[in-house]
C-alpha cells in the first residue's frame, strides 16, 4: 500500500460549529492568516493539480470539512484516497463518499470530551459530543476515532472504548497536550498512563489499531535507538518550504513531496498540525516518524517484524487502505 501514497493534507475551510479548548487551528491563527478560498473552479483546478503531480492521497481538515461538503467532493472525485478530519457533529454522508476514511476526535474520554470540546463558537456549552458521533457513524467501517489520552482520564479509557467496539467503529490512540501549560507534554505518571493504554490494547485487540510499540512511543516520546520525538526527527513538514531546509538536510527523513495547504488552496502551513514543535505529539506524525525509521529496526528479524507490524496497524487506520493488496509481507 505504502508506495501507492503520496500524501498532502489541506485546510479546506476555516470555519468550524464548535470551539474545542486550546484548539491549536484557532488558538494558533490559522483560520486568519490566509483568506479562505470557496471558488469551487479553484478547488477543482488545486485538486486536479495534486493528482497530476503525483499525489494520491489528501487529508481534508479545517475548522470542519463536513461543513463544506461542496470542497470535499473535488478531491474525492480526483484523488484515490481521501481523509476527513471531523468534530463528529455532522455525519458524512455515505452515498458519494463510500471510502473515505473518516478520523473523528475524542480528547480524554467520559465526561472530559464534552469539557474540552462540546463549546459552540459563541461560548455556549453543550453535551453529549462524542454520543452523537456514535449516532452518526454506527457500524460505519469507514470510521476510526482518534482518541487523545490524558492522564486525569484513565478512568474513562476501557468504557470509551467499548463505546466504540460496540458502535462498530475502529480507535487509534492520540496523546494529548495539556493547553495552557508551560510543559503541554508533561505526565507525572507516564508508567500508568502508558500500561493503562497497554492494557485496553491488549483487551480490545480489533478495535484498538494502534500497536502497542506506537503506544509507548506515543506516550513517552521515546524509541528503542534512544531517538527523542520532535522537530529534528518530525518527518510530517511542508519539505518545500524555505523555512525546512536544514531539518531536511540533516540526514533524517521525512515525507517525500509532503505538503500542507492553507485555505487559500496556494499557501504552504508548516508541519501537519500548529507547527508549535515544543507542545506536540501529534499520532500521526508519530506513526510517520516509525514508518520512516525501517533503518532502525534491521538489527534482528525480531525487530523487523516489529516494524512489518507497526506498517499494518498504521494503514488498518484508514478504511481507503483496507482490502488493498497487503503493502508488507513477512518473509
Amino acid at each position: 500500500m505504502g508506495h501507492r501514497v503520496r500524501a498532502c493534507e489541506v485546510h479546506l475551510t476555516t470555519t468550524c460549529n464548535i470551539r474545542c479548548k486550546g484548539c491549536w487551528y484557532f488558538e494558533g491563527g490559522f483560520d486568519t492568516a490566509v483568506k479562505e478560498t470557496s471558488d469551487p473552479g479553484l478547488i477543482r483546478e488545486f485538486a486536479r493539480k495534486l493528482a497530476a503531480d503525483g499525489v494520491t492521497q489528501a487529508t481534508l481538515i479545517g475548522g470542519e470539512p463536513t461543513l463544506v461538503l461542496d470542497r470535499v467532493r473535488p478531491f474525492v472525485e480526483e484523488l484515490p484516497y481521501i481523509t476527513i478530519s471531523s468534530n463528529g457533529l455532522r455525519p458524512l454522508p455515505r452515498e458519494g463518499y463510500e471510502n473515505v476514511a473518516i478520523g473523528i476526535s475524542l480528547f480524554g474520554g467520559g465526561p472530559l470530551d464534552d469539557q474540552r470540546r462540546a463549546h459552540r463558537p459563541n461560548g455556549s456549552s453543550f453535551t453529549g459530543l462524542f454520543e452523537k458521533g456514535l449516532g452518526h457513524y454506527k457500524d460505519d467501517p469507514r470510521v476510526t476515532f482518534v482518541f487523545a489520552l490524558s492522564e486525569d482520564g484513565l478512568e474513562y479509557v476501557e468504557p470509551t472504548v467499548r463505546a466504540i467496539r460496540d458502535n462498530g467503529n475502529l480507535v487509534t490512540f492520540n496523546f494529548y497536550s495539556e493547553h495552557g501549560s508551560d510543559h503541554p507534554l508533561r505526565i507525572e505518571n507516564e508508567q500508568r498512563t502508558l500500561a493503562e493504554a497497554l492494557r485496553v490494547k491488549e483487551l480490545y485487540p480489533d478495535t484498538v489499531v494502534s500497536h502497542p510499540y506506537f503506544i509507548e512511543t506515543l506516550i513517552t516520546g521515546r524509541t528503542h535507538w534512544n531517538g527523542q520525538f520532535g522537530y529534528d526527527v518530525c518527518p510530517s513538514i511542508s519539505v518545500d518550504m524555505p523555512e525546512h531546509e536544514l531539518r531536511v538536510g540533516n540526514g533524517n527523513p521525512v515525507l517525500d513531496g509532503f505538503a500542507v495547504y492553507g485555505a487559500d488552496y496556494k499557501t504552504l502551513q508548516f508541519c501537519c498540525t500548529s507547527g508549535d514543535c515544543g507542545g506536540c505529539r501529534d499520532s500521526q506524525a508519530v506513526y510517520s516518524w516509525l514508518m520512516v525509521s525501517l533503518n532502525h529496526f534491521l538489527d534482528s528479524s525480531e525487530r523487523l517484524g516489529t516494524w512489518l507490524d507497526l506498517a499494518e496497524s498504521y494503514w488498518r487506520q484508514w478504511y481507503w487502505a483496507q482490502g488493498q493488496s497487503p503493502a508488507f509481507q513477512r518473509p
